[in-house]
Parts: structure tokens; C-alpha cells; sequence
């Protein structure tokens, strides 16, 4: 698994999917059962991008499986931030009813069990004072997207914001 820059990218997907950005991200309620649940968006301690020693892996994103009987497969799902950053679901990753994952920075082994894919990029995707963070469906439809700064959404400022309870 990979993060890329849609600016890169010069396949037909990337194309659409940097057309599907256009589009002001304010939050809806999308017709999926996969939203996001969650956003450790600031790494506790100093932001230090080193891929040995470094804090990436505690920038995460959770993803959960809100449906009450549908299985839904990660594999073919895009994250993306508001500067065009994205990840996408290229493993079979099932998320039963209720289920979630947490999409970590930095390297290390995606397991299902523990209920953890990793970016395998130590560098940070979302900022810390704001940003928007995307989730398509593999058809390129938005399945959920949200805004966030600092100021307005993390009251407590421990660096972690919900979304959906």
C-alpha cells in the first residue's frame, strides 16, 4: 500500500477522483454504511515524519462499518485530504457489522485481527490546524467527507476529533 499525490497520478481513476474534489467538502450523509468514525489528526509529542523513531503511526484515521448486517471490503476505498494526498484500500480488508479500522501513518503490518492498516509512508497526511478528509466508495462516489480545524472541532485539544457516534 502507498499514499500518492493526485497531482501525480495519470491514470483515468486519479483523473476522476481529482474531478470528484471539486466539488466544496461540507459534511452529508452519504448513502454508505462506511464512514468516518474518527481522526487522530496530531500525533502526541513533537511531529517527527522519521520512518525509524518517528510518531506517524499515531496519526490515524478511523473508518467504521456503521450497518447492522452488511460486510463491507475496504479494498478498492480512497482516503484523500483537501491538498489531494490519498491512500487507497488495495488489500481485501473486511469490516463486519460494527467493525472499524484504524489507516495509521508509518510502516507495519496490516492485520485484521487488530483491526489496523498501515499507510506505509512516514510522512503525515493530515494537518494539524485544519483540513478535509474524503472517503470514496471504489466506484469514485463520495462515501462520507468532513471538515476540520483545531479552533472549532478538537475542544480539548488532545488531537483527536469524532464524527459519528
Amino acid at each position: 500500500m502507498r499514499i500518492r499525490t493526485a497531482a501525480v497520478a495519470t491514470t483515468a481513476a486519479a483523473g476522476a477522483l481529482a474531478a470528484l474534489t471539486a466539488v466544496p467538502a461540507q459534511a452529508a450523509e452519504y448513502s454508505s454504511a462506511l464512514k468516518v468514525r474518527g481522526i487522530q489528526y496530531d500525533a502526541p509529542g513533537s511531529d517527527s515524519n522519521r520512518c525509524s523513531g518517528g510518531n506517524t503511526h499515531q496519526e490515524y484515521l478511523t473508518i467504521k462499518n456503521y450497518s447492522k448486517s452488511s460486510t463491507v471490503n475496504l479494498k478498492g476505498y480512497v482516503v484523500e485530504d483537501a491538498a489531494g494526498n490519498w491512500f487507497e484500500f488495495t488489500a481485501n480488508h473486511y469490516l463486519q457489522p460494527g467493525d472499524y479500522v484504524k489507516l495509521r501513518g508509518g510502516n507495519g503490518s496490516d492485520s485484521d485481527k487488530n483491526n489496523v492498516v498501515y499507510r506505509d509512508n512516514c510522512n503525515f497526511m493530515w494537518n494539524n490546524d485544519k483540513d478535509t478528509i474524503y472517503l470514496y466508495k471504489p466506484s469514485g462516489s463520495r462515501a462520507d467527507v468532513h471538515s476540520y480545524t483545531k479552533r472549532d472541532n478538537d475542544r480539548d485539544g488532545n488531537g483527536y476529533i469524532t464524527f459519528h457516534n
